[in-house]
């Protein structure tokens, strides 16, 4: 798939039982360049996705049946695909849980449909640039190996479930061992965002402790730095090339 520059190509399911919402979603994703399916319903979903592996999701949380959330867990199952959210302006909760359970990015309603092809331009954008394996030495840190080309990352060996913002966010800790970084930074250098909800980094980043710390209660690799925000704690670092 070519980076999302220009006229885009790609395969990209919206699952949304709103026929209003879907029509617009479908419309400026077409119009943008994508090959779009739409689906109105979770199980209609994950028809389509054996059909068609789709290269990126954008899924409603609220929907008839399966709701969002098992939707993403259930695909999650099946294969690494990034995920777009679509949640109700009022549904915290849902949408920590969402982006708790792998989702990359999330959109509330009502949304500007530009904003949404935004989104959707930098997940894939990111998404691309990570399976090519771009400027991408081999991180080694305190028994954590980090492989971008490869798109691989293991703790002692064991290889780790990440999804693709974790493993991202833990790619540019590495790569920058000792410094401390605030959420903002981290939402624009690992997002590519200029603005949103910083709680998705806090998410994110007790996702990725919750894979790599011996206790994600009393972190040693990812701390906290009181008033900045989180650092990656190492005596040395090696970076190979």
């Amino acid at each position: 798939m070519d980076t999302p520059q220009g006229p885009q190509t790609g395969r990209i399911l919206v699952v949304e039982d709103d026929p209003t919402v879907a029509e617009v979603v479908v419309g400026y994703l077409d119009r943008a360049g994508y090959v779009v399916d739409h689906a109105s319903d979770g199980h209609a979903a994950l028809q389509y996705a054996a059909r068609h592996w789709p290269e990126l999701v954008v899924l409603d949380l609220m929907l008839p049946g399966m709701d969002g959330l098992d939707v993403c867990r259930t695909l999650r199952t099946r294969g690494p695909v990034p995920v777009v959210m679509l949640t109700a302006r009022g549904d915290e909760d849902d949408r920590i849980l969402g982006l708790e359970i792998g989702a990359d990015d999330y959109v509330t309603k009502p949304f500007s449909p530009r904003e949404l092809v935004l989104r959707v331009e930098s997940v894939l954008r990111r998404s691309h640039s990570a399976a090519t394996g771009e400027d991408s030495p081999l991180l080694r840190l305190r028994g954590i190996t980090v492989d971008k080309a490869a798109r691989r990352a293991t703790k002692d060996g064991a290889e780790l479930a990440l999804t693709l913002r974790e493993f991202d966010l833990l790619e540019y800790l590495l790569r920058h061992p000792g410094q401390a970084f605030g959420r903002e930074h981290l939402m624009r250098e690992v997002w590519g965002w200029e603005f949103g909800d910083l709680s998705t980094v806090t998410v994110h980043v007790r996702r990725l402790r919750g894979k790599i710390e011996d206790d994600p209660a009393q972190p040693r690799l990812i701390t906290t730095v009181w008033g900045i925000g989180y650092r990656f704690d190492a005596d040395a670092a090696s970076i190979e090339g």
